[in-house]
């Protein structure tokens, strides 16, 4: 491993600051379960790396926004979601998936900040903030923006957030009443490796009708999706096995899947389809969200 330059700014501002548009060698930090991995392997070798752990404040923990939903800042730890009060209230969906996300000596490391700025297509996270319509606030030395996480995912370990750019908060809305929310993950070796396939359902009921779907998938694809096909067969529709089976089957049909030593491309799909009608199902069984 060559030798690098390790800053530890004590603001986000000082952070941003450190930060080189130009230089793809230059990379924040977080909770380094990634990108540590990727320098032993040398598929990356920094010239300067910008540690986020001294940042504090707004950066750390989840609090309600104001509008009934929840702000998290992008050094939150995976467990301190796991064990938020708040998280399980608003948004059990992520509770329940982060108890077999990974394992937990990396729960205890690993941000969500990293989580989503690693671009990595088989984390179990994007797919259930894609279905719940959150976004994320990336700073910079040019100011903040807004991105909806169904555009941060650009590609195969690509997020559109730029090299001067980090991942400081991400805003999950309030959610409606009457919605049903699960996220049904496959793993073929322990639960809590890697998903083949990961997907996750979001859809609200309104007199014994969907009356609005989302269904997202990851793992099987080079990035998490919106699954349009799947979501048109689901809205109008009464909540059944036959609906169900009819929008996996659109989900299925939709994907292109990748091939990985998970699985072939024919298995993934199988395997959308599968679990796609299980989340469906699982979803319908969850208590679903109502008015306060």
């Amino acid at each position: 491993m060559k030798n690098f330059e390790l800053v530890e700014p004590a603001t986000l501002d000082e952070a941003v600051a450190l930060l080189d548009p130009d230089d793809a060698a230059v990379r924040a930090i977080a909770g380094g379960t990634a990108l540590m991995l990727m320098m032993k392997a040398r598929l990356f070798q920094p010239v300067r790396l910008v540690s986020l752990r001294r940042v504090n404040g707004t950066l750390r923990g989840v609090r309600g926004n104001g509008h009934g939903g929840l702000t998290i800042g992008a050094m939150t730890t995976l467990t301190e979601l796991e064990r938020s009060p708040e998280i399980a209230a608003a948004v059990p969906v992520m509770s329940r998936a982060l108890k077999t996300l990974s394992n937990v000596r990396i729960r205890n490391v690993a941000t969500l900040g990293g989580h989503l700025a690693h671009g990595d297509p088989h984390m179990d996270l994007p797919p259930i903030l894609l279905t719940l319509g959150a976004r994320v606030r990336a700073v910079s030395r040019r100011g903040e923006r807004w991105i909806d996480v169904a555009d941060l995912f650009a590609g195969y370990y690509h997020v559109a957030v730029a090299r001067d750019e980090l991942i400081a908060d991400i805003e999950v809305p309030a959610q409606p009443p009457g919605v049903h929310a699960w996220y049904e993950k496959f793993a073929a070796l322990s639960a809590d490796d890697w998903p083949s396939v990961g997907v996750a359902v979001w859809y609200r009921t309104e007199a014994d009708r969907i009356a609005e779907a989302r269904v997202a998938v990851s793992a099987a694809t080079e990035r998490p999706l919106r699954m349009a096909g799947a979501e048109a067969a689901l809205v109008g529709a009464a909540p059944t096995p036959r609906t169900f089976a009819a929008a996996a089957d659109a989900a299925a049909d939709a994907i292109e899947p990748m091939a990985d030593i998970r699985g072939s491309a024919a298995y993934k799909r199988e395997m959308v389809r599968v679990h796609t009608r299980r989340a469906l199902a699982q979803a319908l069984q969850a208590p679903a969200r109502r008015v306060q």
